[in-house]
């Protein structure tokens, strides 16, 4: 049974891996070789690749992506727009839920209702309503367009998120606190932050991923020069009027998809902790 159980995880991971170890080999080669439409396991021997560069790899959808099309500013681009949309959202994310998880009001539970309303709305919704003002003020095409609106489409998940690991805390804690000294603020930033850490990181950690993969709205809100990496991504692949690089977006893709699976690696513990935070009570 541990043999079946060990032989299906290990199936699971390589069909899990493949795509991704698929797209990294062929990005080292060359369009007639990754897309042959002869002979696929000409992705694997690179013939054109051998004939056009010398050797069986080359690195040439890297530089044209990195330096010909300056792919290096929309990895800028997209680290302004992450970090601001995380740190923005996680600050109000915290001060709110924190309230909310220690309001005896009634209206703690609409506010939460009405949070999800706005997170379930599609967020092309959102965008249609900020068009028109940010026209009017000559604010389109600039990175805090794309910041405000992520942070809007954003801030209910993390209100319900945070809400949810707080009022797992027993309010014994921040009230101990309050009975030696501390404020309400001191208690939280330093007994109540400390201890839902996890799912702070948790929170942020999906939260970055929502700005880092958006495509709607980076690519409506933002002009060319100040494009993210997904929409960069898109414009090689081209359109039916205009002729795309192909091997550009294969190289950008691998580039882009890098750091998703470090930043998972390092994170895996405060993530598994923040997941399964509150899944058991003392």
């Amino acid at each position: 049974m541990q043999a079946i159980l060990i032989g299906f995880l290990a199936l699971w991971l390589v069909i899990a891996a493949f795509p991704f170890l698929w797209t990294l080999w062929g990005s080292f080669k060359v369009e007639g070789d990754f897309f042959s439409k002869a002979d696929w396991a000409n992705a694997l021997r690179g013939p054109l690749t051998r004939a056009e560069t010398g050797g069986a790899f080359t690195g040439a959808g890297y530089h044209g992506a990195w330096i010909q099309e300056s792919f290096w500013r929309a990895a800028i681009n997209t680290l302004i727009v992450v970090v601001s949309v995380v740190t923005i959202s996680l600050t109000f994310g915290t001060l709110g839920g924190y309230a909310l998880s220690r309001s005896p009001y009634r209206y703690a539970f609409w506010l939460l209702i009405v949070a999800l309303v706005f997170r379930a709305m599609p967020p092309i919704a959102l965008i249609s309503g900020y068009l028109l003002p940010f026209y009017q003020w000559n604010l389109w095409g600039h990175l805090p367009t794309a910041i405000i609106v992520l942070v809007a489409i954003n801030q209910p998940f993390t209100l319900w998120m945070l809400t949810s690991f707080f009022r797992n805390i027993p309010k014994d804690l921040d009230e101990s606190a309050m009975v030696d000294g501390c404020s309400r603020f001191q208690a939280f930033r330093h007994v109540i932050i400390p201890v839902m850490w996890p799912g702070v990181i948790t929170t942020g950690l999906f939260s970055f991923l929502l700005a880092y993969n958006d495509f709607a709205v980076t690519a409506m809100l933002l002009d060319k020069e100040n494009q993210t990496m997904i929409p960069k991504i898109a414009f090689f692949l081209g359109t039916t009027q205009t002729k795309g690089n192909v091997m550009f977006a294969v190289a950008a893709v691998v580039s882009a998809t890098a750091p998703l699976f470090l930043l998972v690696v390092f994170f895996q513990r405060q993530i598994v902790s923040g997941l399964t935070a509150g899944a058991v009570k003392g």
